[in-house]
This record gives structure tokens, sequence and C-alpha cells, in this order.
């Protein structure tokens, strides 16, 4: 099987796999990525093939959907590329892009020196820019809505020291998302081309918020 092959068969299962998953983390979400991958992948140099197959399935069983576990979805992209007999180097590599590509594992004390490429790196970037700007704003108010979570309330201010723990448990209104990720993202980025995009979506995100306050309480003067 081609290396093309490999990746139309990847994007069948993923499309099938996702078919009725929530709208922040479906399919679209997951095309998004793959371009947005390929995109970052022109400047950097990547294994292609593994970037691609770390954006496509690196989703493929989000933890949040299976109950915090965070085993399934590499579990179930490792079986699914050696169906495909991919090589067993791939197969581990992009297992190790899914086990470590989540927001929440930087906010984990680990020992030792966490798993890193530049496969990951570009992988990373991708999803992060799709949790920010326009795409970002409606992800988590899609979300936010499917948890059924308060849009904002005042008396819940944003915790800026979340451990992994915190955040995984978390059920805090969605604007506080902002502060306690979105927010965060523009300055974790780790390529040039990833900073670059990150600006703008950040900035919208900020010109966003000006708005939602303003329209939440037009009487309360904010700094």
């Amino acid at each position: 099987m081609t290396d093309a092959e490999i990746i139309e068969e990847t994007i069948s299962f993923v499309k099938e796999t996702l078919m009725e998953a929530e709208g922040g983390h479906d399919w679209f979400h997951i095309q998004r990525v793959f371009n947005n991958a390929l995109h970052i992948a022109k400047t950097e140099k990547v294994d292609v093939q593994v970037v691609s197959l770390g954006a496509l399935l690196h989703d493929i069983a989000d933890a949040k959907f299976h109950y915090g576990n965070e085993s399934v979805g590499p579990t179930l992209a490792k079986s699914f590329l050696q169906s495909l007999k991919v090589s067993k180097s791939t197969i581990a590599h992009v297992v190790r892009i899914i086990q470590n590509i989540s927001f929440k594992n930087s906010l984990a004390k680990t020992k030792g020196q966490p798993f890193n490429s530049v496969e990951l790196q570009v992988v990373q970037d991708a999803d992060r820019l799709d949790a920010m700007g326009a795409i970002g704003i409606a992800r988590a108010f899609n979300y936010g809505g499917f948890k059924n979570r308060k849009l904002y309330d005042p008396e819940i201010t944003p915790n800026l020291q979340l451990t992994k723990k915190q955040y995984k448990n978390s059920n805090a209104p969605t604007i506080n998302h902002f502060y306690e990720k979105l927010l965060l993202l523009k300055d974790k980025m780790n390529t040039d081309t990833g900073k670059r995009l990150a600006r703008e979506r950040h900035q919208f995100m900020l010109n966003y918020l000006e708005q939602f306050y303003k329209e939440w309480d037009p009487l309360e003067p904010r700094s």
C-alpha cells in the first residue's frame, strides 16, 4: 500500500469513527488540523507521512469522551495502523504524538524529558490553531453547551494555576476557558509559521472578549 493510499484509508476510517462526534471534535476538526499541519510542514523538515497520520488520528478517541481514559486513542490508532501494515517506526511515532499533543499534558508535572519531535510540534501547532480565533471560540461554546456549562459567571474567576487533574475535571463557565487555555496558546506555539498564524487568532479572541463584556454589562467599566 502506498503512502497516499494509507492516507486515504485513514481519512475514511476517521470519518466513519467520528460520524456522531461532538461538533468541536468531529471530522471537520480533524480536517482543519490536517490541512493546517500540512501547511506548517511546508516550512519544516519533517516526515510528512508521520505528520499526516498524527494529524488525522490525534483525536480518534479523545479522552474527554471516554471517561478520561487517555489510552483509548493511542491504542485504537495503533491497531488501525497495524491493520494497514504501516512500519513499526511510523506507528510508534504517531502513537507518541497522540499521547503528547494535548494542552492538559503541558500542565502535568512529569519526571525526565518529555517526548518531543518536529512532527509533534507541527501537529500540536495545527491542533492549537484550531482552538484559537473564530473557530476556537465556536468550538469552546459548542463544547460548553454540550456539557451544559454556563456562558459566564462573574462570581467564578478563572484559575490560572490549574493542574492537569483540575483541568480535566473543571466545570467552569466557557469564558473562563479563554483564560485557562485559549489565550495561553499563542505563547506555546512551536514553529515560526504556527506563531505567525496564532497572533491574528489571538487578537481576534481579545477583541471578542472586549465585545462580550460590553454586551454583558454595558454599565460595568473594564480595564
